[in-house]
């Protein structure tokens, strides 16, 4: 899932109003922020293999330090340390860490039975993926839906957070498309070499959240 990851970070801001989006969006893309660092180590393994499902070239051969629920779960209460660290406020921390986890169940949707439970365990995954428009249906919804949820809790504040704002959704939707229909990528080096750039986004959802203004949703827990 591509899409909605971002979707549960930019709704996570109405459950957590005091936290950076930075931080929301940060959490549901930790595992991708992880993953090509681990494939580049040779630590994680990913294959271009085109038709392996309808809407993917990529086979996900092994991943369980980045993508199984176990190491979810770990990465899921570290990262949710670090924000209760940063932030002092529990109730985001806790929406942070609930974040993280919501990585490995939204891919579990998705994709085919490649997601381990454990490092060596059991893999699972719905499949999704084999279905073109089923994929793009669920991840525009998903979209869609929180960047609803997110303009109506935290309103653009001036003409430059519009932009900003503007152009992070364009430039999300222009990013899935390219990946959806787009050629497949030449190896799984480079696959992983992109998919840094991953990195740059919770960066700008920092910048796009500092001139705008959350409307009250709850206080520190």
């Amino acid at each position: 899932m591509f899409l909605g990851h971002f979707a549960v970070g930019f709704a996570a801001k109405r459950a957590a109003p005091r936290i950076s989006l930075g931080w929301l969006l940060a959490a549901p893309l930790l595992l991708d922020l992880l993953w090509p660092i681990f494939v580049l180590l040779g630590w994680e393994r990913v294959s271009v293999v085109p038709g392996d499902t309808a809407f993917t070239p990529l086979r996900f051969d092994a991943y369980p330090i980045s993508h199984s629920l176990l190491t979810a779960a770990g990465w899921a209460a570290l990262f949710g340390a670090a924000c209760w660290t940063a932030c002092r406020d529990r109730r985001g921390a806790i929406v942070v860490a609930v974040g993280v986890l919501s990585h490995w169940i939204c891919d579990a949707i998705v994709h085919r039975p490649d997601l381990p439970v454990y490092p060596g365990g059991p893999l699972v995954g719905l499949g999704v993926w084999n279905s073109v428009p089923a994929t793009i249906a669920l991840e525009v919804t998903a979209f869609v839906t929180g960047a609803v949820i997110y303009a109506r809790t935290a309103g653009p504040r001036d003409r430059v957070a519009r932009l900003a704002w503007g152009g992070l959704l364009v430039f999300l939707a222009a990013t899935f498309l390219a990946s959806a229909f787009g050629p497949p990528p030449p190896s799984a080096q480079a696959v992983a070499a992109v998919t840094l750039v991953a990195w740059a986004f919770p960066l700008w959802a920092w910048w796009l959240d500092r001139p705008r203004s959350a409307a009250p949703a709850g206080g520190r827990a």
